[in-house]
């Protein structure tokens, strides 16, 4: 009988339940999905045991809802009967509010903005959680696959949403842009993406390592007067990368408030 239950298995569930899958974070053998398509990572998690759209959910005792957010309220019409009357909730949606999952499901509530590097179990998930069961299952579910970071506040989940669960798309977007650059001064298609791509990885490798801060690491590239400082005022002056990244935050959080009304 399944523990647990994963509802939607697009591409954050998806990514989710592969990192469950490497970590063995959580036992195929007690995994539920609830999902209206046949996905290859569902499938993939039934050869090792989970249940697909199964009718008895009476065991369950934790819940993730990685549903569209436009979704999640025709999902949860249909789930509260099903579900026992004890456990927990995390929800992975963007913008979507606990106390009103929490009022539509009748159990405890915890928000979770992951990356979708968690398929990896290299993610980053921003957490809020609403009472100590939700919090214990955000522990169980989410520690073994990303590193968690507490808010204080439901709103901020909104910001780290913007900030985070969106982020990896602007650092995929910036090195897109740095080959793009190399190829139009010259480089070929594939000698710009493998330098920008083994640039960033090794970049955020130097981060990864700790003990030193993101303008000390600067530092040691840019030298006085050299190439690099050429290139960072560039970057600094109004309009550059900083302006840009705080109204493409500012456009992702406007979207989440957009999302849960």
């Amino acid at each position: 009988m399944a523990r647990t239950l994963l509802v939607g298995c697009g591409r954050l569930g998806g990514a989710i339940l592969a990192g469950w899958r490497m970590t063995h974070a959580v036992s195929m053998s007690e995994l539920a999905i609830l999902t209206p398509s046949r996905k290859p990572s569902a499938a993939a998690a039934e050869a090792e045991g989970a249940l697909i759209n199964p009718d008895d959910l009476s065991g369950v005792e934790r819940t993730v809802l990685a549903v569209k957010p436009g979704k999640w309220r025709e999902v949860a019409s249909g789930l509260r009967a099903r579900l026992p009357g004890q456990g927990a909730v995390v929800s992975v949606m963007a913008g979507v509010k606990a106390g009103a999952i929490s009022e539509a499901l009748g159990l405890p509530v915890a928000r979770v903005m992951p990356t979708t590097a968690v398929a990896i179990g290299q993610g980053a998930a921003a957490v809020w959680s609403q009472q100590g069961a939700a919090a214990s299952a955000v522990r169980d579910l989410f520690a073994p696959i990303a590193r968690l970071v507490e808010v204080g506040d439901e709103r901020l989940i909104d910001v780290a949403t913007a900030v985070s669960g969106s982020g990896a798309a602007y650092v995929y977007a910036f090195v897109s842009a740095m080959a793009e650059a190399g190829r139009r001064h010259g480089l070929t298609d594939q000698a710009a993406l493998t330098l920008a791509e083994s640039t960033a990885r090794g970049a955020l490798a130097m981060m990864a390592a700790g003990g030193r801060s993101p303008d000390e690491l600067i530092a040691e590239v840019a030298s006085p007067g050299g190439t690099t400082q050429a290139a960072l005022r560039v970057l600094e002056r109004p309009g550059g990368l900083s302006d840009l990244m705080a109204e493409a935050v500012q456009a992702a959080l406007d979207r989440a408030r957009e999302l849960g009304g």
